[in-house]
């Protein structure tokens, strides 16, 4: 980055709207830059292409972030933020463990259905062996929160005879996160190889319907199912 600070700063001045709401610019950076990341990599996202999309400037987006690969982070983690606090927002804890767990796979998958983007980046970042995740000092604390959640559903579910004992709440995540990763990330191939559209509304339904089950049926006792 050859401008320095206090260029970067007048430039700012000087661009109406952007020294009163600099939060709101960060984040109109990020928002751009993640689907332009989940649409053509790290690698291939330019930052003039992003500034043009923007309502600020390529000085401005090295102000913020520092350089591209500080940008890919920063959306890295906002895309991880969104789904934690989603998560956080479904008040588990006031449910029973079974409804809990229910609640928690049918918003993930939702959420992962209506935010592609969430899921592209995550298949560059695995592409990328994970190595900006380790940089991130938000990230980890995010999902130990997620796991955590978990936990204390599954404990809860324990302590009432209803969850099978021996399961690992990582685990339990794991495949959740699987199941509701694929039916994104694999969408466009199995529609074009199997001539059916899996995306379409009743399908996404039904595969809902299905995950809900395989979930509860790998947690749950049967015999708590039945009841």
């Amino acid at each position: 980055m050859s401008e320095s600070g206090s260029e970067v700063r007048k430039a700012a001045r000087k661009a109406p709207g952007r020294q009163q709401d600099p939060e709101g610019t960060r984040q109109n950076i990020i928002e751009v830059a993640s689907q332009e990341f989940a649409l053509n990599g790290l690698s291939g996202a330019r930052i003039d292409e992003i500034a043009a999309k923007t309502r600020s400037s390529k000085r401005m987006i090295y102000y913020y972030f520092g350089d591209k690969d500080g940008l890919y982070l920063s959306a890295l983690e906002s895309a991880y933020a969104q789904v934690r606090e989603g998560e956080a927002e479904l008040d588990i804890a006031g449910l029973t463990p079974i409804e809990g767990l229910k609640r928690l796979v049918e918003f993930t998958f939702v959420h992962h259905h209506q935010h592609e983007d969430f899921i592209r980046m995550v298949m560059i970042e695995n592409i990328h062996h994970g190595q900006y995740l380790e940089r991130s000092s938000v990230i980890g604390d995010l999902n130990v929160t997620a796991i955590a959640q978990i936990r204390d559903l599954y404990e809860r579910g324990l302590a009432e005879g209803l969850f099978r004992p021996g399961l690992d709440p990582l685990e339990i995540h794991w495949q959740i996160s699987a199941l509701c990763f694929f039916n994104v990330s694999n969408r466009a191939t199995f529609s074009r190889l199997f001539a059916r559209d899996f995306g379409a509304a009743d399908m996404q339904e039904r595969l809902k319907r299905n995950t809900v089950e395989m979930v509860l049926r790998y947690v749950v006792k049967a015999e708590a199912l039945t009841e």
